[in-house]
């Protein structure tokens, strides 16, 4: 599963540089319409931050100092991707004002 877990975390890192730089890169062009946060919308932004949650709570509890079961990392670990996920979605709405 720490594969599982890595591969999320990178795949969400990757969408979170391509929101993060391409916005940056919209606005020094004056492009809001090619603004990946403004085309992606709450649901891409949530998915995003599931991915980094996902990822980041999987491996915090694969590698935790307690000897955790696998079952008990993956309910860490969805825990983890639901809070990104609704952070994404309810927490992060610079783009959609």
């Amino acid at each position: 599963m720490v594969k599982v877990y890595a591969v999320a975390l990178v795949v969400g890192v990757v969408g979170l540089l391509v929101v993060v730089l391409g916005g940056a890169f919209a606005e020094n062009l004056g492009r809001d319409q090619a603004d990946p946060a403004r085309r992606l919308g709450k649901t891409g932004r949530a998915v995003i931050g599931g991915l980094v949650g996902l990822g980041m709570a999987g491996l915090s509890a694969e590698f935790a100092p307690i000897d955790f079961d696998w079952g008990i990392s993956l309910l860490v670990a969805v825990i983890g991707g639901i809070g990104g996920a609704t952070w994404g979605y309810y927490g992060a709405g610079v783009a959609d004002s």
